[in-house]
């Protein structure tokens, strides 16, 4: 799944000269937000009008519209700063699979290289264009500026008729949106101006990276007007895994006043609105200022940073209600499209900005201790005949270290399933060995997946494209057992 790098400008600082005598303080503090920078001077300002309702009501409110606002000022900083190496409306694509010693990424996927794109959709559709792709899995999954899965066209699904084929071709529209695309291109409308383009095309180790750099050097992307141009095929390479995860862009948020952040979401919010279903939650930031081009008002900063350090704590304790805990597996089917459920929203962005829709992959994930009082406990998970992870088209099982690392190990095995067949028992069981040490001739090696030798570590299970039974409750991973 997952995650970004140093945030640019804001269009403002692009103006000429004398564009830029009229940058308003809203602008300036957008400006400021985004880069990560704070003002100096006397402070920031206390409200300009009457506080309505009690302080307590007031924070409250605030703790409610940061949690509302988050995945989207946390998108905007993760696209800034990958704006510092590659335009808008332009591809860019992972060149290799993240090696074991990486510390940018947690809980990184070794399945797929990346292909991602930043769209802007103010002024026309954006096209992109799938070449034929034999026998491997790909998905091109369009986010939009909410963090909200709108699309995810895919090898198995891609959202084309019946009679089409290969190349695919798309076109992400905006709203308002209304013209004529060119014959045989599939539209796909999104509901805010900006939007991000996810793509994963699957990958077979790294001798199958070649043929994989291959596929995406014939993806092509470019906003309608330049379709047919030389623009449609320019990409660029993602300088580093961070450039397009949460994680870089955590940061910068982090680091934003509360003002500032609730400034900059103001003013995200007015190209890329709310939907009619938030309205209820509008009517309540509104109380503070909190709306499309406006600006906290109504509340003082230190009722904005009790409401920000409130929300923070309730995103990172957060669990789904709606997830099925089973066996020390947790598994969410509510991720990819939230509605109304903001927390969900905001915690799934903070943990796993991009998770796609249960239907093209599902993550059931386990947390364990890897050894008791010091000494290292060896693991079992054992699958009965027919109850292997059932997945169309493959699925493989990641360890991670207690800070959502690769586990470093001599054998260079980090993952087992997709890669590497794992060998089944003579009654068709399936049992994968989970320990630090290696178990030696008495287990196939595709079977054994190393773990740390103690503390905390954590399982990840992908299911690509799983069975309806995976989908609808009647399959659950079986416990991991010492």
């Amino acid at each position: 799944m997952r995650e970004v790098p140093a945030v640019v400008g804001s269009d403002a600082a692009g103006q000429p000269m004398a564009d830029r005598s009229r940058i308003t303080r809203r602008s300036l503090l957008g400006l400021l937000a985004v880069t990560g920078l704070t003002a100096c001077g006397g402070g920031e300002p206390e409200s300009r009008i009457e506080p309505s309702g009690s302080p307590a009501s007031r924070r409250e409110v605030a703790t409610d519209a940061y949690v509302f606002g988050y995945p989207m000022v946390l998108i905007d900083a993760i696209r800034n700063r990958a704006l510092g190496s590659v335009p808008v409306n332009r591809f860019q694509h992972s060149s290799g699979i993240p090696d074991a010693g990486q510390r940018t990424v947690v809980r990184v996927d070794l399945d797929n290289l990346y292909s991602v794109a930043w769209l802007d959709l103010r002024k026309e559709p954006v096209l992109f264009a799938v070449p034929e792709i034999q026998d491997r899995r790909w998905v091109m999954q369009v986010i939009d500026a909410w963090s909200n899965t709108a699309h995810t066209p895919r090898n198995r699904q891609p959202q084309v008729p019946p009679d089409e084929t290969p190349p695919y071709t798309y076109a992400v529209t905006g709203p308002g949106w209304s013209g004529t695309l060119p014959p045989g291109v599939v539209e796909l409308p999104v509901t805010t101006s900006d939007a991000w383009l996810y793509g994963r095309i699957e990958v077979r180790g790294s001798a199958d990276v070649p043929a994989v750099r291959a596929i995406q050097a014939q993806l092509r992307l470019a906003p309608l007007s330049a379709w047919n141009t030389r623009a449609a095929t320019e990409s660029g390479s993602i300088p580093d895994p961070g450039d397009w995860s949460e994680s870089v862009g955590q940061g910068p948020v982090a680091q934003m006043s509360a003002r500032a952040f609730f400034e900059r979401l103001c003013e995200l919010m007015v190209d890329n609105p709310p939907t009619p279903a938030d309205e209820p939650a509008m009517r309540r930031f509104g109380t503070i200022g909190i709306r499309p081009g406006g600006l906290p008002e109504g509340v003082s900063t230190g009722e904005l940073d009790a409401g920000v350090d409130a929300a923070k704590k309730k995103m990172a304790a957060y669990v789904d209600p709606g997830s099925v805990r089973r066996d020390g597996w947790v598994l969410d089917m509510g991720v990819g499209r939230y509605g109304t459920n903001y927390l969900l929203r905001a915690s799934t962005a903070e943990q796993g900005l991009g998770a796609n829709l249960p239907e093209a992959v599902v993550y059931p994930a386990l947390f364990e201790q890897a050894d008791d009082d010091g000494v290292p406990l060896e693991f079992t998970l054992r699958f009965p005949p027919g109850q292997a992870p059932p997945a169309e088209t493959f699925w493989s099982l990641t360890a991670y270290g207690a800070e959502g690392y690769l586990v470093q190990n001599p054998a260079g095995i980090q993952t087992v399933g997709h890669t590497a067949a794992p060998e089944f028992a003579a009654d068709g069981a399936l049992e994968i060995a989970v320990q630090a040490t290696d178990p030696g001739s008495r287990v196939p090696r595709s079977n054994w997946l190393p773990i740390p030798e103690q503390g905390q570590f954590s399982l990840i299970l992908r299911v690509y494209d799983p069975e309806p039974r995976v989908l609808d409750g009647r399959w659950f991973p079986p416990p991991l057992v010492p």
